[in-house]
């Protein structure tokens, strides 16, 4: 007899967590990294982020955005914060990341720690720490725990952003073995996905969806009225649309419920209902306290891919986020 998926998604969550808890971690990562050398982090870091997202509270989204961008391109190393220079062009230069904001925020909290304590906190560990922050910020709490001891990369390649950040428009087949091959599940495919509960995607990257062959159909799996609402807005390829139609500032879950009514926006969104298990996830992620506990500790995996905690790793503590420290 096959376990049902209530049974399998608890004992997934359950196996992680003892795995991190015999580890004392993920990857090497700390609970109590700062603990001693820099109790104050975490103060500073959530007044900054919370301030910032009171302010505009797309800040939420774009700051979430920018963890997931750097954690899949060379693993969460702020790779993604650094300029081009005369002779490399950058991650932050690849096409997926031309629309990322909030590398200002990153900015500000790192000078702020660097005058209070220099050389201790990686921006690596800024960015984890900014993006749980961003979005606690409507709850009023921290909403799942961030894992600390990253180091900074030296390295950001333009070519390999394009290379490996998931696509739009891709399938179930090709996210999965992309998250597979990250050491991520089918539960974190699904529950990552739901950061699309806030934040707002440009036209140029779902317009193909209402003109499939060009000649005006719009792609099947598509919501018609919901489709034809997109029509009305997308004048221009550049123009923003919120991805989750219901709410585009608040983090909840009625992004699965849009899903359900066939209102994913992206190509990628709308193809977690093409696999059972995806699907039957979906459908239990509708309901938000579920949502929230999975999606924190896909976080939490998220934030480990490939990190950097030793000086052999080829890490450091950047004294600038956006460039590497003179030799």
């Amino acid at each position: 007899m096959r376990p049902s998926i209530n049974v399998v998604l608890v004992s997934l969550l359950v196996l992680v967590d003892v795995v991190s808890v015999c580890n004392g971690g993920l990857g090497g990562l700390s609970p109590v990294f700062y603990h001693k050398s820099f109790p104050e982090i975490g103060r500073i870091v959530r007044n900054i982020t919370w301030s910032k997202v009171a302010e505009n509270p797309t800040m939420a989204a774009k700051l979430l955005r920018m963890h997931y961008h750097d954690c899949f391109v060379r693993g969460c190393d702020a790779s993604l914060l650094l300029d081009s220079t005369s002779d490399n062009t950058a991650e932050k230069e690849a096409i997926q990341n031309r629309n990322i904001r909030g590398y200002e925020v990153i900015d500000e909290i790192k000078a702020r720690l660097e005058e209070e304590c220099p050389g201790i906190v990686s921006c690596a560990d800024i960015v984890a720490l900014a993006a749980r922050d961003a979005v606690s910020y409507q709850f009023g709490r921290p909403m799942w725990q961030v894992l600390t001891g990253r180091k900074d990369g030296k390295v950001s390649l333009s070519s390999e952003a394009s290379a490996n950040l998931p696509s739009a428009g891709a399938n179930f087949t090709t996210l999965y073995q992309q998250f597979i091959g990250l050491g991520l599940n089918v539960i974190d495919l699904v529950a990552l996905s739901g950061a699309h509960t806030i934040g707002v995607a440009h036209c140029g990257v779902f317009q193909r969806r209402l003109n499939v062959t060009g000649k005006g159909d719009v792609d099947p799996t598509l919501d018609p009225e919901y489709a034809e609402f997109l029509r009305t807005q997308c004048t221009t390829p550049a123009v923003a649309v919120a991805l989750d139609a219901n709410s585009s500032v608040s983090f909840d879950s009625h992004y699965f419920a849009g899903l359900r009514q066939n209102k994913g926006l992206l190509t990628s969104d709308a193809a977690l209902l093409t696999d059972r298990r995806s699907a039957r996830i979906v459908r239990r992620f509708e309901r938000f306290h579920i949502f929230m506990t999975y999606f924190g500790n896909s976080m939490k995996k998220m934030g480990a891919i490939g990190v950097k905690t030793r000086e052999q790793d080829g890490g450091e503590i950047r004294k600038n986020c956006r460039v590497v420290n003179a030799n």
